[in-house]
């Protein structure tokens, strides 16, 4: 019989998008599911439509927004799969999706977790993320963002998946949780997903990527694509992502990359172009700025409990300093490409 796997389905006024996702997930062809959907506290009613339509699924209803890394924590506390399929909630998955993960992660036994082949739902044959890349001061994006869907094509092996659904061996998640935490908490939302793969790459964790695994995805359906909210959140949370996983010469010279990386956000915001560009479109420039200067107080005053979490990190880690840096050379990417992608 085919390992148990929960798919961990987090919801937040997800009613336009909730039944297309769930009825892609009812009608995989991988014949152990348990299915369970996490909902943060909606107002849409879209709860009571999984009450209602899904009698088979669990639900798990919180009292509060806690954010994309707690809700998923919730579910994946109360899952009981060998293997944890995270899923927006805003995806629709093709039929053998599950069974492609499945397959791929199966291949290597140092693979912890599998990443899909994923397209912008509104763009027929663009990619959303392919897998995810990294940046030398936390940031990270999904690869191939924006390209042709003919390209990446190839199995191979890739940093780790997208939250936006990602495959995880419980035994990955066991590995490299922290007090009591899978995703970090503390991030509530946003890069929660590339912490979660530092800290498996670190413990030696590989991740296979299943190009024949297909997801479409509507890409910050929830959040917006370019809010306030969205943009305070992502600066914030890299800045803390580096503090727990990074060697301390990599945190020293990081800052020049962020440098770098502002300069042609800064030409973003008066082209147009990029996350920058099109944040500027909807506020202005100086909200921008006042956006960046929360993000650093804000990341200062957690700081001590990311030193907290570093020191736990850094002992348990197997990987040297060099093959952090080998690691940001093989799956990383340039200055402008991730400024100007969006």
């Amino acid at each position: 019989m085919d390992k148990l796997i929960s798919v961990i389905i987090l919801n937040w006024n997800g009613g336009n998008y909730i039944r297309q996702c769930l009825d892609s997930v009812l009608a995989q062809d991988y014949g152990n599911l348990e299915i369970i959907v996490v909902d943060n506290a909606s107002e849409d009613g879209s709860q009571g439509i999984v009450c209602k339509n899904y009698r088979d699924v669990i639900i798990i209803q919180n009292q509060q927004n806690l954010g994309f890394s707690a809700g998923n924590n919730v579910g994946m506390k109360q899952a009981r799969g060998d293997f944890i399929l995270i899923l927006n909630n805003d995806t629709e998955l093709d039929t053998k999706c599950v069974t492609e993960l499945k397959r791929s992660i199966d291949k290597d036994p140092g693979c912890g977790a599998s990443a899909p082949k994923i397209y912008l739902k509104d763009s027929p044959g663009i990619i959303d993320a392919a897998g995810i890349v990294v940046f030398p001061d936390g940031l990270s994006i999904g690869r191939g963002r924006f390209e042709p869907g003919s390209l990446y094509e190839k199995e191979e092996e890739v940093f780790f998946p997208s939250g936006c659904c990602a495959l995880y061996k419980r035994e990955l998640l066991e590995d490299i949780r922290i007090f009591d935490e899978y995703y970090d908490e503390d991030f509530f939302a946003y890069a929660e997903d590339t912490d979660l793969g530092w800290r498996a790459r670190l413990r030696g964790w590989k991740c296979a990527y299943a190009p024949a695994a297909l997801v479409y995805h509507a890409h910050s359906a929830s959040a917006g694509k370019y809010s306030s909210l969205k943009a305070f959140l992502v600066e914030r949370n890299r800045m803390w992502l580096e503090v727990k996983n990074f060697p301390l010469v990599l945190i020293a010279y990081g800052h020049i990359f962020t440098f770098h990386r502002y300069m042609y956000q800064a030409y973003g915001a008066v082209a147009g172009k990029g996350a920058a560009g099109g944040f500027t479109r909807d506020y202005s420039k100086g909200r921008l700025l006042g956006i960046l200067g929360k993000a650093y107080a804000s990341a200062m005053k957690g700081l001590p409990k990311m030193i907290k979490k570093r020191r736990l990190i850094q002992r348990n880690k197997l990987k040297t300093q060099r093959e952090v840096f080998e690691i940001l050379k093989m799956y990383g990417i340039d200055t402008k490409t991730i400024a100007l992608k969006g």
